[in-house]
């Protein structure tokens, strides 16, 4: 089977805490908290809604979409940017 290997790119991401602020000063929209799990937030992605918990990762894709990421992936995928 053939390989490939991810183009890279630049990211936006915060890490969700559990507090809404976090996620306003970072500029991020406004999303909306989980009915049913308090402290989680609902975000609205190209999949469908998902669940978004304290400790994960808020990322903006590369056509202005979000969606959440589970900390171990995205210290797996991702490091930061030196500038």
């Amino acid at each position: 089977m053939p390989k490939f290997v991810k183009k890279p790119i630049v990211i936006e991401a915060v890490q969700f805490n559990g507090g809404m602020l976090a996620i306003l000063d970072a500029g991020f929209p406004d999303f909306r908290g989980h009915p049913l799990h308090p402290g989680s937030l609902v975000i609205p992605t190209l999949e469908g809604d998902h669940e978004c918990k304290p400790g994960d990762w808020i990322i903006k894709g590369v056509a202005g979409e979000y969606y959440p990421c589970k900390p171990e992936i995205f210290a797996a995928t991702y490091d930061p940017l030196q500038s």
